[in-house]
């Protein structure tokens, strides 16, 4: 989808992660100025590598939890594209004093810096995880249950927050509740993996991967561009449109066994050794919500959010990416 956006001053907090990154390159593309704002605790350097000759890209080494750093980052900003957090379920629920202040004092920081620099929009990352133990699918904006992990908490807290700086100052917010994000830059490494570019590095060195479960647990899983397109939108979405939040997903759900099944099968296009891998089982994580499954209506309605890549497609692009770049 064509969007246009041009001409403006954006911030991408997490701008050296997989999205912010992602996000990043969208906008210089389209000739907006970028300014990243990352503490790389999680983002990479070559994730931005290509973009730091561009005169149109500013990278901000500095930290969320720092109000100085927000306020220096969102100097004269039109928007901010809120993506900086410390993500995964397991890393919440061992540290959580850490993930709350990140995720949450962080986010106060942002907000605050966004209102006092008054930026037109503040459009921030939130996460399916908020619907916790609802078991009602697919999931629907304001039907949420009991968070499961302090990961979830944070995410719900940042919701009230953003709410409240709409409703007290007047600063327009929009939250984005990824579903299970996947695509190019996501990193296979590290103790907090997500599981599609762990699985696939796994695959392709020809390691039998681990399912959590007996793989019946199901998620929507939501390619890149996708979510690129839904924070792009966000930024072009008219006054009725903010002051909210939408799901962003492909509106779809597959078992992690459907998931392992296509990638074994893809995979194999590149090394057929592949397709005879057998994949283990583990035990249920703690804090995992058993199933996942958006409904987009609200943001196709809203925003004009139209999915283009389904798990298969998006699985398509990611591994072309992958095989390259792993």
């Amino acid at each position: 989808m064509d969007i246009e956006l041009s001409g403006k001053k954006i911030v991408v907090t997490g701008g050296a992660g997989f999205i912010g990154s992602n996000l990043c390159e969208a906008l210089l593309l389209k000739n907006n100025e970028v300014i990243c704002l990352d503490n790389f605790s999680t983002g990479k350097k070559e994730n931005i590598t290509p973009f730091l000759e561009n005169s149109n890209f500013t990278l901000i080494k500095g930290d969320i939890r720092n109000l100085e750093d927000c306020l220096k980052s969102t100097k004269n900003a039109d928007y901010v594209l809120h993506q900086a957090a410390l993500g995964s379920v397991p890393r919440s629920i061992k540290d959580p004093i850490t993930t709350n202040d990140v995720n949450v004092s962080g986010f106060l920081n942002m907000l605050v810096a966004s209102r006092d620099n008054q930026v037109k929009r503040f459009v921030y990352a939130a996460s399916s995880s908020t619907y916790g133990d609802s078991e009602s699918l697919p999931k629907v904006e304001d039907k949420i249950g009991k968070p499961l992990s302090p990961y979830a908490i944070t995410k719900y807290v940042n919701e009230l927050y953003a709410d409240i700086f709409s409703k007290t100052y007047g600063l327009e917010t929009i939250g984005l509740r990824y579903f299970n994000v996947f695509g190019r830059k996501q990193d296979p490494n590290g103790a907090y993996a997500a599981v599609i570019p762990k699985f696939v590095s796994q695959l392709m060195k020809l390691e039998s991967p681990t399912i959590n479960g007996d793989g019946g647990y199901s998620r929507d899983f939501t390619y890149i561009d996708n979510v690129i397109q839904a924070n792009l939108l966000s930024l072009k979405a008219d006054a009725k449109a903010v002051n909210t939040v939408y799901n962003v997903a492909y509106g779809d759900r597959n078992t992690l066994n459907d998931l392992m099944r296509y990638l074994k099968e893809f995979l194999s296009e590149y090394n057929s050794d592949i397709k005879n891998i057998k994949v283990l089982n583990g035990s249920i994580r703690q804090g995992d919500i058993p199933h996942s499954h958006a409904s987009v209506e609200k943001a196709k309605t809203l925003l004009g959010y139209n999915p283009e890549f389904s798990l298969k497609k998006g699985l398509k692009e990611a591994i072309t990416w992958y095989y390259k770049n792993l």
